[in-house]
């Protein structure tokens, strides 16, 4: 071993890292910041681009410190002495340059996507806090960073007394780094994802006090339902009690209504997905949904919760002769659950709509309902993998609706990668529009005639949820090539690891923006789906302006 490396060694136990001040470092973690700062798809508060920052220098900062071990772990020359000082100076000013720069942009770049979202900009203390936050943020880290790299010194010291240098520096640095990892992943991740999970089922069994069990023997939960009240689920206990009546829709639509029916059965009702499936049949049986004109198979998002925007307006359309029935699957966010137990979600999709198809497809096909699938956020993704193609090829259901699919949805993916040329992937075209059509709300329904089997894709180009990829962090996403969406800002820039670090933070925050964009998606862009998609009777344009009036006065009044 060269002379260079043994001095190098002696005098600091092996390893450098976060040691001493790299000007390297220092670059690099201020591009990383300044491109932080950035627009991505959500808009940010000033503490969540603090945090988002924060965390960008400090891996840019990291990412300066190996590169300049490894350099003198080769023995690679470097400056030292006063030229060394001097480079690392001119290093830290032109880093506070670049920091101080993209800081005075970084609220006309939130203002920017917030104008087109319609919110109120940021004001003038944004860049401030937003800096205070990714200071402390980048201590801690780094902090940690210097932690570790004590802990390689001490490791790699011992390891010499049996290793050559080169050796015990690098087992010294693999086994610091795997105990780190197991101990981050192991302890920290899995118990913070425990008390996360614990809070959401104590959150899930809270019954308020302004919600009773219905008198109505034909309501679920009430007296004579095969579902208890308590099984339900906070989620499932709003979904059913908040059905409109009769009066209700016919105060919207005119017309004779009926009250629709609202089957659900909650996590607790039953020990297995298969066995909650099956009390679903038979309460959608007891209650008449078969005797419905639409019958709707429904995955509610990782909370169990099903959104209002989208079975609301159906209802309307078809002046309640709709049954939905649903499944809850989870207690967590759908982001979180998607995370850390996807499956749970495909196998209670699978089971339910197992289990009703089976029973419809015994019907007599005069008098059985349309039959149609609906999932949002991850129970779009679980409704996709519910279906099997060779089982529908003889009797399929009639449509889907999948609102705000996720990324790793496999049919939703192909069909974006095979899309027509010249279509943008935030807006697919698929053929002629036979089968498959997506809409951000604002266009993407027209095509020619329908098949046999409808497809309809809702999603926003601002949506974060369906738009991530962990590819970004190489690459750029299809996405960002022009044309852009018209909630997606023309300022943003792919930055290798940043973007990755932007869309993680998006997904936490994707329910933030505006109705209309993110992942909060509009009911007036639900009546426009499920008018494609069901051809409900009685409708002109000035009836669904109207419609969609009401449904815009909801928003506006929330």
């Amino acid at each position: 071993m060269g002379r260079g490396l043994k001095e190098h060694l002696k005098a600091h136990g092996g390893w450098t890292l976060l040691g001493r001040p790299s000007g390297l470092g220092l670059i690099l973690g201020a591009l990383l910041f300044a491109a932080s700062l950035t627009p991505s798809l959500i808009p940010r508060a000033d503490v969540t681009q603090g945090v988002l920052a924060g965390l960008s220098f400090a891996a840019g900062y990291g990412c300066g410190v190996l590169i300049g071990e490894i350099w003198r772990f080769l023995q690679l020359p470097e400056p030292r002495g006063r030229l060394r000082l001097a480079l690392l100076l001119l290093a830290g000013l032109a880093s506070l340059a670049v920091i101080m720069g993209f800081l005075g942009k970084a609220g006309d770049w939130q203002n920017e996507i917030r104008l087109r979202m319609g919110m109120a900009p940021t004001d003038a203390t944004h860049p401030l806090r937003l800096a205070a936050t990714a200071l402390f943020v980048a201590a801690v880290l780094l902090a940690l960073g210097r932690l570790l790299g004590a802990a390689i010194r001490f490791a790699s010291r011992r390891l010499q007394a049996v290793l050559s240098p080169r050796a015990a520096l690098l087992l010294g640095f693999a086994l610091v780094g795997f105990g780190a990892a197991s101990l981050t992943n192991n302890y920290l991740i899995r118990n913070v994802i425990h008390g996360v999970d614990a809070s959401a089922q104590a959150l899930d069994a809270l019954i308020y006090q302004d919600l009773v069990p219905p008198e109505d023997p034909m309501i679920t939960g009430g007296r004579g339902s095969l579902v208890k009240w308590e099984d339900l689920g906070r989620e499932g206990r709003n979904f059913v009690s908040r059905t409109p009546s009769p009066e209700a829709l016919a105060a919207v639509t005119g017309g004779d209504t009926m009250r629709p029916i609202r089957v659900y059965v909650g996590l607790n009702a039953a020990e297995t997905a298969a066995e909650r499936a099956n009390l679903a049949l038979e309460e959608l049986i007891r209650v008449g949904g078969f005797e419905r004109s639409i019958l709707v198979v429904a995955m509610p998002t990782g909370t169990g919760w099903m959104d209002p925007a989208a079975m609301e307006p159906l209802e309307h359309l078809h002046r309640g002769d709709v049954a939905t029935v649903a499944l809850q699957y989870s207690y967590l966010k759908s982001w979180i659950s998607l995370l850390v137990d996807p499956e749970a979600s495909v196998e209670a999709g699978r089971a339910l709509f197992t289990t009703i198809y089976g029973y419809w497809r015994e019907l007599p096909p005069s008098s059985r309902p349309k039959l149609y699938l609906y999932g949002l956020s991850l129970g779009a993704y679980s409704s996709q993998q519910s279906i099997r193609m060779h089982e529908l090829i003889d009797q399929p259901p009639h449509g889907a609706l999948w609102v705000g699919p996720p990324f790793v949805s496999p049919l939703w993916g192909t069909l974006t990668a095979e899309r027509d040329a010249g279509s943008p992937a935030w807006l697919p075209r698929v053929g002629k529009g036979e089968v498959v059509r997506f809409t951000d709300g604002r266009g993407g329904l027209e095509g020619r005639r329908w098949g046999r089997f409808r497809i309809i894709y809702l999603q926003y180009a601002s949506d974060p949820i369906v738009f991530f990829e962990r590819a970004s962090a190489f690459a750029p996403p299809a996405w960002f090539a022009p044309p852009r969406g018209p909630d997606v800002s023309p300022d943003l820039i792919w930055t290798p690891v940043v973007t990755f670090l932007q869309l993680t933070a998006d997904m936490g925050f994707a329910l933030n923006a505006p109705k209309g964009h993110g992942h909060d998606y509009h009911p007036a862009h639900h009546v426009d789906a499920w008018l494609s998609l069901t051809d409900p009777p009685g409708w002109d344009a000035e009836s669904l302006t109207r419609l969609k009036a009401h449904f815009q006065a909801q928003v506006e009044a929330r």
